[in-house]
């Protein structure tokens, strides 16, 4: 079982990736270094197999740039700190996920409060089941505070960016500042399924299943949602499963 929070560097530079290792030495010395690589190929290989909890990605690699490498991917989990000599990349990196980013050359106290911010987020991310003292509720952050939301009451989560959108049997909304992975794995104790990068859903709200490439599914609340191609298969798999 992994213990230690786990980082991969990449960086097209070896002094680049040699400056954060040092950074993480002197300033994180519990936090791990798993992987160190300069191209998007290299990386891209080690991510399909690996979830590191941080993830230090320069934008211009040998053979790409972060976003290429981020596009090829399903889905990531990991906490991305972009590292980049150009300012002008950072909308593009918040667009995509960043935790935040960095720029060159990289000074001390910007890195240590990116790495605290993504500890943080991985800590919080942790909680999330904590954070509910009903085993059948999940608690929801609003801005006012939170509600206390029955699991079974809701029929499906939508992302958008860094949001997500709860919608309910009643026919309300509640949009919570956090992203739809937070919610993912502890939903999918309770018969949620991801068909989609945008869509999670109740598959006890799940009414209908239309044939396609993907196909789509109408939901009890008569929402009609894609089933992405790539995440065809393990749907049908779980429907004909079912309990």
């Amino acid at each position: 079982m992994k213990t230690k929070i786990q980082v991969c560097i990449i960086d097209d530079e070896q002094d680049g990736r040699d400056y954060i290792s040092l950074l993480l030495q002197n300033e994180f010395p519990d936090i791990q270094i798993a992987f160190q690589a300069s191209s998007v190929e290299d990386t891209y290989i080690y991510l399909t197999k690996n979830s590191p909890d941080i993830l230090f990605l320069d934008v211009q690699l040998k053979d790409g740039t972060a976003f290429d490498l981020l596009s090829k991917l399903k889905e990531i989990d990991s906490q991305i700190i972009f590292i980049t000599a150009f300012e002008h990349f950072a909308i593009q990196a918040i667009k995509n996920g960043a935790t935040d980013y960095l720029l060159k050359p990289i000074q001390k106290i910007d890195f240590i409060i990116a790495v605290n911010k993504a500890l943080e987020n991985i800590k919080k991310n942790k909680n999330i089941s904590a954070s509910s003292p009903n085993h059948n509720k999940i608690s929801l952050p609003t801005l006012q505070g939170f509600k206390l939301t029955n699991i079974a009451d809701i029929v499906r989560c939508e992302a958008d960016s860094s949001y997500t959108t709860f919608y309910l049997v009643d026919k309300t909304k509640i949009i919570v500042s956090k992203t739809l992975h937070d919610f993912e794995e502890y939903l999918s104790e309770f018969n949620f399924f991801r068909i989609h990068h945008k869509h999670l859903i109740n598959l006890s709200h799940l009414k209908e299943y239309i044939k396609g490439k993907g196909g789509q599914v109408i939901m009890t609340d008569d929402s009609v949602l894609d089933v992405s191609v790539r995440k065809k298969n393990d749907f049908l798999y779980k429907i004909e499963h079912m309990e």
